[in-house]
């Protein structure tokens, strides 16, 4: 964005995005928002953070949410900025909201959606294990992950197999257009990118992390003591790769690692 060079990422940052398929931004939002999305998501979930006794599910989920608060922290110039780096100038949507939200409260039950997995992103199938994605990442351009409160490494935060989108787009690469389903990519639980390293993303509330769509992924049990809130929202392109216009680093990962001319 113009104007807004000296809050954009970095080189090496685009850089570690590109190989690793995730980039860390600290301080993406003010953390006085945050709180003003976490007072909402209390209230809609008629729960309190005063009354831990009534914390009796391990996960609540919420869809979505597109008031005020919700917006202006998916929409900062420190994310545009970055936006415009990692999908390009006026190739990505505004994002109207944020969702959705698995929020995870302490519990010795099993979550039981902690597997590792992909975001899929097309379909029209009622069975989502039938929902696509295709080497070419269409209908995403990121997935993100939003912070809403103060995560630590027993606060159930996500899982990241570090490298692992490089692994999917090969996978993708011979379903063409076409793309795989949901059912397809984990056929075999993910067993190709198993060696892959963890990173765990962790963070102070207003944190974010923007991660390549190819991202291999997972949900893991909350062992700390305070309700873990977060989003998990899509950026949208605004159209198909257009191969006129240079390649983002979302695209330049792909073709590196699929062996392609950049």
């Amino acid at each position: 964005m113009p104007g807004n060079e000296h809050i954009g990422l970095t080189a090496r940052q685009v850089q570690n995005f590109i190989s690793d398929g995730f980039v860390k931004i600290n301080h993406a939002f003010d953390a006085g928002l945050a709180k003003q999305c976490r007072d909402e998501l209390w209230a809609d979930i008629g729960l309190s953070p005063d009354k831990p006794d009534d914390w009796t599910q391990p996960v609540i989920r919420v869809l979505s949410k597109s008031s005020p608060p919700f917006v202006e922290a998916a929409n900062t110039p420190r994310l545009c900025a970055a936006y415009d780096q990692l999908i390009g100038v006026d190739r990505w949507l505004e994002p109207k909201g944020l969702g959705t939200f698995p929020i995870r409260f302490p519990s010795t039950q099993s979550p039981v959606d902690d597997g590792w997995h992909v975001d899929v992103s097309f379909g029209d199938s009622m069975d989502f294990m039938e929902w696509r994605a295709n080497v070419k990442s269409s209908g995403r351009a990121l997935l993100m992950l939003f912070l809403l409160s103060d995560v630590g490494p027993d606060d159930a935060p996500t899982r990241i197999r570090k490298g692992s989108h490089s692994i999917i787009a090969r996978e993708l690469l011979p379903y063409g257009d076409g793309g795989a389903t949901l059912r397809q990519l984990s056929a075999d639980g993910y067993t190709s990118t198993e060696d892959c390293e963890i990173e765990l993303a962790t963070g102070n509330a207003g944190t974010v992390y923007l991660c390549h769509p190819f991202l291999v992924h997972a949900a893991q049990a909350h062992r700390g003591t305070q309700p873990r809130f977060m989003a998990q929202p899509p950026l949208f392109p605004k159209a198909e790769f257009d191969p006129a216009l240079p390649p983002s680093p979302v695209q330049i990962a792909i073709r590196q690692a699929c062996g392609l001319v950049l």
